[in-house]
């Protein structure tokens, strides 16, 4: 399935200018605001002051956005966190998946998976910057099987990345206690001081 036909696709809010932080505007996410795991903490989103804004640039809990510039062409989906809308500022693309085909969080998925990932490779532009063209974005070949099977494909993914940030962890951990063994071996054998064989 084309992505186009999987969910309606709109490009950000083009900045005229920096966006300069006002309290009591509206949300704004920026490339920036999403870390490299793919996330979106909306308590870490910065308000603006900006008036007259079409309904179609703002993301609500359900939508994905797409970084359709920088090294990193990856989607991440908005959960509940998010309690209001935001602008979505380019090079943020908004996708809004159509849930009877497709979840927010199976589309994020599926977008950064391997063979989206090698399509994105292939239609890439820009020398200095890389760019994902948005007709490469709407020509995007999907896998997308039923609702269920959607759901069981996310949870195991989930479950399989905190296996590796466990995994991780333990390495780390296992790192840090045979340091302190091996410095405190080294201690126990280095050669006494003068002043120590003296001291007796």
């Amino acid at each position: 399935m084309r992505l186009a036909d999987a969910c309606t696709i709109h490009t950000g809010y083009t900045a005229r200018g920096r966006l300069e932080p006002a309290p009591g505007g509206v949300l704004a996410i920026q490339l920036r605001d999403i870390s490299p795991e793919g996330l979106v903490d909306p308590e870490q989103l910065t308000r603006v002051q900006l008036d007259g804004l079409a309904d179609r640039y703002f993301v609500r809990t359900g939508d994905v956005v797409f970084r359709s510039r920088g090294e990193r062409n990856t989607a991440s989906a908005l959960d509940e966190r998010l309690q209001e809308p935001a602008l979505a500022v380019l090079p943020l693309m908004v996708l809004r998946p159509k849930r009877e085909v497709v979840t927010p969080e199976y589309l994020a998925w599926a977008i950064n998976q391997p063979p989206a990932q090698r399509h994105f490779d292939s239609a890439a532009r820009g020398t200095n910057i890389r760019m994902i063209p948005r007709s490469s974005l709407d020509d995007l070949e999907l896998d997308v099987p039923d609702i269920e099977t959607q759901g069981k494909i996310v949870v195991v993914d989930a479950l399989a990345e905190r296996e590796r940030e466990l995994t991780r962890l333990a390495a780390d951990t296992r790192r840090k206690m045979i340091s302190l063994l091996l410095v405190e071996r080294a201690n126990s054998i280095r050669p006494k001081t003068r002043q120590e064989r003296t001291s007796k």
